[in-house]
C-alpha cells in the first residue's frame, strides 16, 4: 500500500518560484551588481544619463514581473497546503524550481538576446564576444531543464514507491 498516494505536491509551485528567481537572479547579478546589461541596454546603449534612466526604470518594471512570479509560487503553494496534505519534498521543489528557472535562463535567452536583441548577457566585452555569452546562458538554461528533470522525475518515483 502507497502511503503517500493521498498526498501532492504542488510542482506549479516550483516551477513559478523558479521563475520568479531565475528573473531575480538576472536582474540583481547580471543588471545591478555586474552591471554586465539592462534591460534595454541593447536598444538604448548606457552611454547617456538619460538611456540610463530609461533603462533602470525597465530594470525595476523586470524586477516587478519577476516579483509576480513568486507571488503567484508562494499563493499556489498556500493554496494547496490549505486544501489537501502536501507531501515535502526538497526533490519535487528543487527539480521544479530548476525547471523554471532554466526555462526562464532558454526563454529569454533566446527572445531577449537573439529575437529582439533587446539586450546581451554581457556588454563589456567586445561585441564579437556577445554571442558567447549569449549561447552560454542558453546553454546554462539547458542544463538546468535536464538536472530539474532529472531530479522531478526522482522525487516523483519516491511518490509512488510502495
Amino acid at each position: 500500500m502507497n502511503i503517500n498516494a493521498d498526498k501532492h505536491f504542488p510542482v506549479a509551485a516550483g516551477l513559478l518560484f523558479g521563475l520568479g528567481l531565475g528573473g531575480f537572479f538576472d536582474g540583481i547579478v547580471l543588471h545591478q551588481l555586474f552591471q554586465w546589461h539592462h534591460m534595454l541596454s541593447g536598444w538604448y546603449p548606457v552611454n547617456t544619463l538619460e538611456n540610463l534612466e530609461l533603462n533602470t526604470t525597465w530594470d525595476g518594471i523586470f524586477h516587478a514581473s519577476t516579483y509576480l512570479f513568486v507571488l503567484a509560487g508562494l499563493f499556489v503553494l498556500w493554496r494547496t497546503a490549505k486544501r489537501r496534505h502536501i507531501y515535502w519534498s526538497t526533490k519535487l521543489l528543487t527539480g521544479s524550481m530548476l525547471l523554471g528557472h532554466g526555462a526562464f535562463n532558454v526563454v529569454e535567452g533566446i527572445v531577449d538576446h537573439h529575437i529582439l536583441g533587446i539586450h546581451h548577457v554581457n556588454e563589456l566585452v567586445d561585441r564579437s564576444q556577445w554571442i558567447y555569452w549569449d549561447l552560454g546562458f542558453i546553454i546554462w538554461g539547458v542544463m538546468m531543464l535536464v538536472a530539474g528533470w532529472y531530479i522531478l522525475a526522482r522525487g516523483r518515483e519516491e511518490t509512488v514507491a510502495p
